[in-house]
């Protein structure tokens, strides 16, 4: 028995053979699944899938990629959304820098300055400084706080409902904990999609929280997070897809499904050198007392 702790069934992807999807799931032994919010309407999408069919639970919230296009008030909704049993934490939600105003600008001059050497001697011999480079950087500032903002409406609401939240981190390691650290002892957060080093996941699970894996403990070039896995406490980690993306091997490349957590769940036991059943019965109590299903 396997929960499948984060999966985004509202997309598109699964539109054409939903009901395959649901079956080929619990075929894998995955009983559960936990569709998650990216957005107000993914959020309204999540929860209308987890009252028609029983297995699927709910997780409502805004991604910090989408600050940008979320209304003045986002907590309203989903405050509303959230009395709704079915709904089981708040997220996902967090902070993302990968594409920041700046890095545009830097993969711009990449195009024009595909050598790299070359423009770095260019651009010091002419003392490169543009007022777009300027603007940028004004730009990755208003940015980063407007999804600060975000992330602490969010966790202030996962406080009040007395939830858990999920959160999600890409290049903003630092500034994630430090927005966290007052919240610590007030609610607890799972780190999904966990691709960071042992020394990351201990200060995950020193402050209380937990980590989750995904198909990428399955990749070749996963090794260092296979470690993590191995060797972190049984009972801190969970287990996921984030379907429709990061597909498991063999299925690398193709729409990834919930059936799939199962590899994931393997590929950990082989790591740790014991048996799925174990993999399955430690992360399926953990997400049990996590997001508490029957609360």
């Amino acid at each position: 028995m396997l929960v499948e702790t984060h999966a985004h069934l509202d997309y598109p992807d699964f539109a054409n053979d939903f009901d395959d999807v649901l079956r080929r799931a619990t075929e894998a032994g995955v009983t559960r699944i936990i569709t998650i919010g990216t957005s107000v309407e993914s959020s309204r999408r999540a929860v209308d899938l987890a009252e028609r069919y029983p297995n699927i639970f709910a997780v409502i919230g805004v991604h910090p990629t989408y600050v940008e296009e979320s209304g003045e008030d986002v907590i309203t909704p989903l405050r509303e959304l959230a009395k709704n049993p079915r709904v089981v934490a708040i997220g996902e939600t967090g902070l993302d820098y990968h594409r920041l105003p700046s890095a545009e600008l830097a993969n711009e001059k990449t195009r024009v300055f595909p050598h790299q050497e070359l423009f770095q001697a260019v651009a010091k011999a002419l003392q490169y400084s543009t007022e777009k480079e300027i603007e940028a950087g004004i730009h990755d500032g208003a940015y980063k706080s407007k999804q600060a903002s975000l992330f602490e409406q969010q966790l202030d609401l996962t406080v009040e409902l007395g939830l858990n939240v999920v959160i999600h981190q890409r290049d903003a390691w630092d500034d994630t904990l430090e927005i966290m650290r007052p919240y610590s002892g007030k609610l607890r957060g799972v780190f999904h999609c966990f691709g960071g080093t042992l020394e990351q996941a201990d200060e995950v699970v020193d402050l209380g929280h937990l980590l989750s894996f995904t198909g990428i403990v399955t990749f070749k070039n996963g090794a260092s997070v296979r470690e993590v896995a191995a060797r972190i406490p049984l009972h801190k980690f969970m287990v996921e897809t984030d379907c429709p993306y990061l597909a498991p091997v063999p299925f690398r490349g193709k729409r990834c499904e919930p059936a799939h957590t199962r590899l994931v769940a393997e590929s950990i036991a082989a790591a740790r050198g014991v048996s799925l059943e174990e993999i399955a019965r430690a992360t399926t109590a953990t997400a049990e007392d996590f997001f508490r299903f029957d609360r």
